[in-house]
């Protein structure tokens, strides 16, 4: 009788081949599914400034939190990062120069 399991173990594993066949061949002939197209989304010029301005700021080093206009990027910044609605970047004073954080103060003695 060892033969006979011998041959019952032989007669499983073909049928498991051949089982594991069909599915590939079933599965390869199935229709692709088709993909979906994204459109090509154009850049929101506000963002491209805010990241302009990160960039800025990011290049001033430790005078950043001097620069009232960088405060006021980096809030934004921080604002569409959790999710809250945009809201327009204060108007740049120049092209590099830093806006005070506070107006200057006359020594009243």
């Amino acid at each position: 009788m060892p033969g006979r399991s011998g041959a019952f173990r032989a007669a499983a594993i073909l049928v498991l081949v051949a089982v594991i066949i069909a599915s590939l061949f079933a599965i390869d002939r199935r229709p692709a599914t088709p993909v979906a197209v994204t459109p090509a989304t154009i850049p929101n010029p506000a963002q491209d400034d805010l990241s302009a301005e990160l960039r800025r700021c990011s290049a001033l080093g430790p005078q950043d939190p001097e620069d009232a206009r960088c405060v006021a990027v980096w809030e934004e910044n921080r604002r569409r990062f959790l999710g809250k609605p945009a809201r327009p970047l204060p108007p740049q004073t120049s092209l590099g120069a830093a806006a005070p954080a506070t107006p200057a103060k006359e020594d009243a003695r």
